[in-house]
């Protein structure tokens, strides 16, 4: 395990615990009551012409501040109307700059599935991600057990969340089980966070066919994308390419544009 990816959980753990404390179990459940319908995330991607999913992200832990200063309520409904079909909140705030807050009033800016992205180790996250109107969890493969990554996903689905499974090597795809929705493949390598967007030409041939295909990190160009749709993928993770720029649904939108011009 990379000594990034240890710390992240082990601070992520500590994390759980102290807002457990915060936020008792049972005031979460009623939390539920009021969260609303589920969208799906599985069908939006494959519905859609494109199949981004734009994520707010403003920094990283290879690359530091990415927007520091950015906002749900400037940068989510630039999203939503530059085309995204679907959006990604980051919710890590040590190591990410996010907040679960975030994702709560992502969800009163926009009708898109929203996917929670996080460091997910307990069932605690999942019941935070339904109740702050999350559609979507991610379910890191590289962070879990099988068994203890399978557990969370049968959960999640219990909850009315749809999985999103995320692999960077063959051998985690042995986490797959049959409550995954999509597979995403991480063109980021997780010990040395170098990225290689052939990662996910390489590995797209060994993916579950019962799973929506998804390709994350490093696609900067979106004729590397285009390439990646011709190659079957339906879902394409994005943060950085947009959030560098100073409107990041207009660049959502010229993305969109090159990504498309001869599909």
């Amino acid at each position: 395990m990379s000594t990034i990816l240890s710390r992240i959980l082990t601070h992520k753990a500590q994390e759980v615990a102290l807002q457990r404390q915060k936020v008792p179990l049972k005031e979460l459940e009623r939390q539920l009551l009021d969260a609303p319908a589920p969208r799906s995330m599985r069908k939006s991607l494959a519905n859609s012409a494109s199949g981004i999913i734009a994520e707010f992200k403003r920094k990283s832990p290879s690359k530091g501040w990415i927007f520091q200063d950015a906002t749900p309520e400037t940068i989510v409904p630039t999203y939503d109307a530059g085309g995204a079909s679907a959006l990604s909140v980051l919710t890590d705030e040590a190591f990410f700059g996010g907040s679960l807050d975030f994702l709560r009033r992502a969800r009163s800016l926009t009708e898109l599935p929203l996917l929670r992205k996080e460091f997910i180790i307990d069932e605690y996250q999942l019941l935070e991600a339904r109740a702050t109107g999350a559609d979507a969890i991610l379910l890191i493969a590289a962070a879990l057990s099988n068994e203890r990554l399978q557990h969370l996903a049968r959960e999640a689905k219990g909850l009315g969340l749809e999985v999103l499974l995320e692999v960077h090597t063959a051998e985690e795809l042995s986490a797959y089980c049959s409550e995954v929705d999509m597979v995403g493949i991480n063109n980021r390598d997780l010990h040395s966070f170098q990225t290689d967007a052939e990662r996910s030409v390489r590995l797209f041939d060994l993916l579950p066919k019962e799973a929506l295909p998804v390709s994350e990190s490093g696609l900067l160009n979106p004729c590397v994308a285009q390439h990646l749709r011709q190659v079957g993928f339906r879902g394409f993770l994005i943060g950085e390419a947009f959030m560098r720029e100073s409107d990041p649904g207009e660049a959502l939108q010229r993305y969109i544009a090159k990504m498309t011009a001869t599909l």
